[in-house]
């Protein structure tokens, strides 16, 4: 492989909705450029950028893949990927460490939910984009219409500077407005047979290549002055005011093509090459000193001291921990030692690769905008910063957003309990959005994520990468039992069955104390009527029995316990007894009391697009949720409000389904609320069939 400098480097991320052909575009710029001596697919598992087998299973990317071409005497990087909302937190850090984004956009869908959503994610980095029209040879593709999705939904001004020639089964080419050339493709090779316009296109290829040039003018005030003196502007101008305009934002170019057949394939490369923003254009990058808030800068040179970003984690069974990065400044060589200023540790460094899907490529040296991996780092992980230790700095990584869902996990073979424990945890180390916890109230394992697919996706590496099997179980909702009323109740337990029996009687008044607040105890023994060895041991009776409920077996909360009186005996009389007594005195009092249910309440978002408001405040308020008030995020709608916990269980699938995948909601705890009297009874009913 050559040797490039920075100023020849092209970082680009394929980004757009589930099914747009985001890893078919990929697999045909490895194969045209000639990196690969045969097409992959998707379709038939022979793809190089989803080679995990769970891809393969799914036919869909589900975790991010890495891999460069060389074109034009330049190397361009290509992150691939997935297309699922679930995955979201992938997609922004692979986007927070390239320089460019493709965004691929359906040649029927137009701009669907997810297209939208890594739009504002590439934003949020201010990255370059050109969007791909894909799968042109589609039934019922159209461009124009397609075109005006664009501009309407993502609000953006597009600049064409390709035309199709012919759709559906008919495509056959595209129009080239830079170059006023056509280009025939006959077979998937990707290598165009250059002719002149077609007759009945070239008073429309006229017209988008005007727009275009002005387009491009826009972009630079010298360039605009020659546009409107001349009314046009050369072929060099057009190609530095189109690089000017991609690389500030100003431009955003739209292609067409089919990444299967190879249409429009190599035009992309031609602009990635000539005109994405490098390492270079993209400036000094930012972060903090760190124990600061002052603000440090890298510039992508190579005299710099050297520091990286590192972007994904992925844990190998066998080759251990893989970590994959972003250098930012300066070089790096096999066997250096690094800091981790993150952790603030040192980090020693073995062999470096390429990137090539699941294949290595060894390199001899790192400089600005190498994407990278290293194997067998101990502590590092995702989003940790990689500096020189004499000159250390943070750069901001992506937060971790809470999961949504979560499922109860049981292993499916017996002892496996601290072999599930440590396999997640090893998958957490790849995947900080799966969040493993155990609740000790229910005694459940609980897996949570950012949704039943990628729940069920992390279920399917476990098994296939540490041969643990688990069925997953919908969570039991951690219910709680208190009480609304008063009552003194007598526990007395007595025993005799020859010898020295076992006596303890104690009289407590029960009453209840505002919510949260817990238990208390207080003894108000007058005298010795209970010896005062005995009392803590009525008390530890009234916490146990608590503990295991009296009501549905949840845990009694919010209620005072005052020891009053009671009687004992010199021979009989023990510890034992005494707790016996005080559980005794508790449960009977409980039922005395009003007991009730208590159900935990959660602060949800849901953000949605406004037409679905009506249809998702309905289904709140069908869940027991009520609305507390209403934000916005752009275009979107935030509904704020509290729900249930009991209710929202399986809320992300449906809120998918009802906004078409378009909404997306997170939660919080809150606080315990009475369950009401026709729900409490289902839930008593349900827990003595159980005991029983």
């Amino acid at each position: 492989m050559a040797k490039y400098e920075s100023k020849s480097l092209r970082n680009l991320a394929v980004i757009g909705h589930g099914g747009t052909g985001k890893t078919s575009l990929c697999e045909s710029l490895l194969y045209i450029s000639g990196k690969n001596e045969r097409l992959g697919r998707v379709d038939d598992g022979s793809s190089t950028m989803d080679y995990e087998p769970e891809e393969q299973k799914k036919r869909v990317s589900i975790t991010s893949a890495a891999n460069f071409i060389e074109w034009d005497k330049h190397k361009i990087n290509i992150v691939d990927t997935p297309g699922d909302s679930n995955f979201n937190f992938d997609i922004q850090c692979s986007l927070s460490i390239v320089d460019n984004a493709v965004v691929i956009v359906d040649s029927v869908g137009g701009v669907e939910f997810q297209t939208q959503k890594v739009w504002e994610l590439a934003d949020q980095y201010a990255l370059p984009r050109v969007i791909f029209i894909n799968r042109m040879d589609r039934e019922r593709a159209d461009f124009s219409k397609v075109l005006e999705s664009i501009k309407m939904k993502l609000k953006v001004k597009a600049t064409p500077v390709c035309l199709p020639i012919g759709a559906e089964d008919k495509f056959e080419g595209i129009v080239d407005l830079i170059s006023m050339k056509a280009f025939l493709f006959a077979d998937n090779k990707g290598i165009g047979k250059a002719m002149d316009i077609p007759a009945d296109l070239m008073d429309e290829a006229n017209d988008l290549r005007g727009k275009m040039v002005e387009d491009i003018a826009e972009t630079d005030d010298e360039l605009m002055n020659k546009y409107l003196e001349a009314g046009e502007l050369t072929a060099e101008e057009i190609k530095t005011g189109l690089k000017k305009g991609i690389v500030s934002g100003g431009v955003i170019p739209v292609l067409c093509g089919s990444a299967i057949k190879g249409i429009g394939v190599s035009m992309l490369m031609d602009l990635a090459a000539g005109s994405f923003a490098s390492p270079i254009d993209r400036g000094p990058v930012k972060g903090k000193k760190p124990g600061t808030d002052g603000v440090e800068e890298r510039k992508p040179t190579e005299d710099e001291a050297f520091s990286a970003m590192v972007f994904k984690t992925i844990a190998d069974p066998y080759a251990g921990r893989l970590t994959l990065f972003r250098v930012y400044s300066g070089k790096l060589n096999p066997d250096s030692t690094v800091f981790n200023s993150t952790r603030k540790i040192t980090e020693k460094f073995g062999n470096i690769f390429f990137l090539e899907g699941k294949n290595q490529k060894p390199a001899e040296v790192l400089i600005p905008g190498d994407i990278a991996g290293v194997a067998k780092l101990k502590e590092t992980v995702t989003g940790d910063t990689l500096c020189h230790e004499k000159s250390p700095i943070i750069f901001e990584a992506v937060s971790v957003p809470p999961p949504i869902m979560s499922f109860a996990v049981e292993p499916k073979s017996r002892g496996d309990e601290d072999k599930i424990a440590s396999s997640i945890h090893r998958l957490t180390e790849e995947d900080p959005t799966i969040v493993f916890s155990r609740n000790v109230q229910t005694k459940e394992m609980i897996l949570s994520g950012m949704g039943q697919v990628h729940i069920e996706v992390n279920i399917e590496k476990m098994k296939r990468k540490f041969g643990v099997e688990v069925n997953l179980t919908t969570p039991k909702v951690p219910y709680r039992e208190t009480i609304k009323g008063k009552t003194n109740v007598q526990g007395r337990y007595k025993k005799q069955s020859g010898g020295r029996g076992q006596f303890g009687d104690c009289w407590i008044d029960i009453e209840p104390l505002p919510r949260g607040t817990g238990f208390e105890f207080a003894d108000k023994i007058v005298g010795g009527v209970i010896p005062g060895q005995y009392r803590p041991a009525v008390e530890k009776g009234i916490v146990e029995a608590a503990a295991k409920g009296v009501v549905a077996g949840y845990p009694v909360v919010d209620f005072k316990i005052s020891l009053t009186d009671g009687s004992y005996h010199t021979v009989d009389s023990s510890e034992m007894a005494f707790k016996i007594a005080g559980s005794m005195a508790f449960q009977k009092g409980v039922m005395e009391c009003h007991p009730i249910l208590l159900e935990p309440i959660v602060n949800i978002d849901i953000e949605i697009p406004e037409e679905y408001m009506g249809d998702v405040i309905g289904d709140l308020n069908s869940r027991r949720g009520r609305v507390l008030g209403m934000d916005s995020n752009g275009a979107n709608q935030i509904i704020k409000g509290q729900v249930p916990l009991a209710e929202i269980l399986k809320y992300a699938p449906d809120l998918r389904s009802m906004t078409s995948g378009r909404g997306n909601f997170t939660y919080t705890e809150s606080h315990f609320e009475e369950v009401p009297s026709y729900i409490a009874d289902k839930i008593i009913a349900e827990s003595k069939k159980e005991e029983a």
